[in-house]
Formats: structure tokens, C-alpha cells, sequence
């Protein structure tokens, strides 16, 4: 059986690319229900997740390939969900705390960030194309 590495910086990418739309999906309803009364704000923290899965095979002699194979073995943990964000917080009347000013600036962000994530994939295959070659 052939057994190969060549995927497991693409597999995380693809995960943290999913995990950047829902972000988006979420931001965006957040931004639909600026002016419902009782929304509180959803949001999606991959960031974390990542870090602790990494974070998890964390040796000074261990290298990032290494640790990036080990969560590639199980690649449900790396698995996000949206949560409210301060749900007892709200500094508007109707308890609504969503301010639309910095959920824009986080859409923004997160389309950055998204395309980002895009490019890396794409360097990747062209990484690998140029192996095959």
C-alpha cells in the first residue's frame, strides 16, 4: 500500500477554509439580525481548535510536519460549530449585542483571511503538479 504525506497541509487548509466560511455565514446573520431584539452574536473560533490539536503533539524536538501528520490522523477534532459570543453582554436597550460596525470589519477580515486560505491550497497543488512533473 502507498502511503503518502503529500495531502496533510492541504487536508488542515481545507479545514480551516470550511471553518472560515461558516465564520462568514455566521457574521453575516449576525449582521442580518442587527435590529432583533435578544440577538446575541454568533460566532466561529477555529483558531483555537487548531492550535490546541497542535498544541497537543507539542515537543521541542518534534517539527510542525510532524505535528501537522499527527492531526491529519484524526481530522474530526479539528471539526468547529458556531457559539454565542457574550451572551449575557449587551450595552444596547433590547439586549441585542451585535454592533454592526465591527461585525463588518470581521466579515472583511474573514474574507481575507478565506482567500488566504484559497491561495495557500492552490500553492500547494502547484507544489505538488511541479513534483509529478
Amino acid at each position: 500500500m502507498f502511503s503518502s504525506n503529500a495531502f496533510n497541509y492541504i487536508n488542515i487548509l481545507d479545514k480551516a477554509a470550511d471553518a472560515s466560511a461558516l465564520r462568514g455565514k455566521a457574521i453575516n446573520n449576525n449582521l442580518a439580525n442587527a435590529d432583533t431584539p435578544n440577538y446575541k452574536r454568533q460566532d466561529v473560533d477555529f483558531e483555537s481548535v487548531l492550535q490546541r490539536e497542535l498544541g497537543s503533539y507539542r515537543s521541542k524536538y518534534k517539527s510542525n510536519a510532524s505535528r501537522v501528520k499527527r492531526v491529519n490522523q484524526n481530522l474530526e477534532n479539528l471539526e468547529v460549530g458556531t457559539y454565542t459570543d457574550m451572551v449575557n453582554y449587551s450595552y444596547r436597550l433590547d439586549r441585542n449585542n451585535v454592533d454592526p460596525d465591527i461585525e463588518n470589519v470581521e466579515l472583511a477580515a474573514n474574507v481575507e483571511k478565506y482567500n488566504g486560505l484559497i491561495d495557500g491550497m492552490t500553492s500547494e497543488f502547484e507544489r505538488l503538479k511541479m513534483v509529478m512533473k
